[in-house]
């Protein structure tokens, strides 16, 4: 399929004079100069908004991605892709008072990563003809359960999970591993931001790339990022439908920063929403530069939200573009908290014994930034990205549960398959080439 230049949608981040379609983009996974991609045009979605909730959560999710992805996926195309996107609850529930969780952990690997994941898998499939495609991505634990969940017998494409040893949960892991066939679970003995940088590394090679096909499914790639901002409309409906879309104020517990970005987004689609804190762990790059106007990572810190332990969070740049590299600008609009381990143990404490729900980590991360921020008038909403099994043996040591308290099954189709590399990237490409 021949694309027009009409369709020339993405832009690099660093070099404006890069063009690229939709397809192109979730291809290359970053621009040929080593940045991440960024839409040229972000429309605003007013007939959307203001008839919202006459609209399904498929048809809402159609009409965001359509406005990325113009005529290169025909409507009948894209809206299988959406269905087979989008076939899960994102259920709110009242907490305390004028406090929402959004549980973004109904989908098949129990977190917010499946929608985008799921996207980008069925797009690139849709593309992709008789050449083989290898998808590299790095994960801190969420994102590559998804990833190898959506992925998994996609013809014609090989995928190699990058993780950190020892530093995922062992439910994440054996979301990882005990895929086989084509998901290749790939053990680094480092942390998260030295598994990305590896990846980073691999789209730089030009010598590698013009040897192999390579893309990449972490939300460096705008086909696992963008389809995040469906989320956000879909919260619109929920409590416009409650009769509660004034004043609203948005938590998202942040890692790399892409869910954030894709809620900033939303904003400049037409969303109203008061403010969007970007919640961190003690891992809290972003919280400093802000107040401080330094940007320096630490080197990365475990805690038991893991999938928020990142130091460089790659995201980052595309919400600097979207406040115009304005940095008064980012500071006047953009918050973001840092909260302890401490802080994080005792929310989790707090929420069971007064209301009996269960935090997984991370939204305990989220709802301790939304409580610093929110106003006795405003609507709280604070996002549980995770469903709290997959974090169980650190949540057991927090709050007594009974074995049968998660009505979900945790057994695993088979035995891990584990492969390992050294912290270094010959050894990532010996494994590339081994695969292919």
């Amino acid at each position: 399929m021949k694309v027009s230049k009409l369709f020339k949608m993405f832009i690099s981040l660093n070099n404006s004079e890069i063009n690229h379609s939709f397809k192109e983009s979730i291809f290359n996974g970053l621009s040929p100069d080593g940045s991440l991609y960024y839409p040229k045009k972000i429309n605003q979605l007013t007939n959307l908004i203001n008839n919202i909730t006459k609209f399904s959560n498929q048809e809402i999710g159609f009409i965001v991605m359509k406005s990325f992805t113009k005529d290169e996926i025909p409507d009948k195309s894209l809206k299988k892709i959406i269905e087979k996107t989008i076939n899960f609850d994102f259920p709110i529930k009242k907490i305390e008072n004028n406090i929402f969780s959004f549980e973004l952990f109904h989908g098949p690997t129990l977190a917010f990563k499946d929608v985008g994941a799921t996207f980008l898998a069925n797009s690139l499939e849709y593309f992709t003809k008789d050449k083989i495609l290898n998808i590299l991505v790095a994960t801190s634990g969420d994102t590559g359960a998804a990833v190898a969940n959506s992925f998994y017998n996609k013809k014609n494409i090989n995928v190699i999970i990058l993780f950190p040893k020892n530093k995922i949960s062992s439910f994440q892991q054996k979301q990882i591993t005990t895929k086989g066939n084509n998901i290749y679970g790939l053990q680094v003995d480092g942390d998260f931001d030295e598994c990305q940088a590896l990846v980073k590394d691999a789209f730089k090679d030009k010598d590698l790339r013009n040897k192999f096909d390579i893309s990449s499914a972490n939300s460096i790639n705008i086909g696992r990022w963008l389809p995040q901002i469906i989320y956000y409309f879909i919260l619109f409906k929920e409590l416009k439908k409650r009769r509660l879309e004034k004043n609203i104020s948005v938590s998202i517990p942040s890692g790399n920063f892409g869910n954030i970005c894709a809620g900033i987004m939303s904003q400049k689609m037409g969303l109203k929403f008061n403010k969007i804190i970007g919640s961190t762990n003690i891992n809290d790059t972003i919280p400093r530069y802000l107040s401080s106007g330094v940007f320096k990572p630490n080197k990365t810190k475990r805690t038991i939200s893991n999938a928020m332990d990142v130091s460089n969070p790659s995201n980052f740049s595309r919400i600097e573009k979207l406040f115009k590299n304005d940095f008064k600008l980012l500071t006047k609009k953009m918050i973001s908290e840092k909260v302890t381990e401490i802080e994080t143990k005792n929310e989790i404490k707090k929420i069971f014994k007064e209301f009996g729900y269960v935090l997984d980590p991370h939204g305990a991360v989220g709802l301790v930034g939304l409580k610093r921020n929110l106003y006795n008038n405003e609507v709280g909403v604070f996002f549980e990205t995770a469903h709290p099994i997959k974090f169980l043996n650190s949540i057991k040591k927090i709050i007594k549960l009974k074995e049968d308290f998660f009505n979900i099954s945790s057994n695993f189709n088979s035995e891990e398959r584990i492969y390992s590399i050294k912290n270094n990237y010959k050894s990532l490409i010996k494994f590339i080439e081994s695969i292919n």
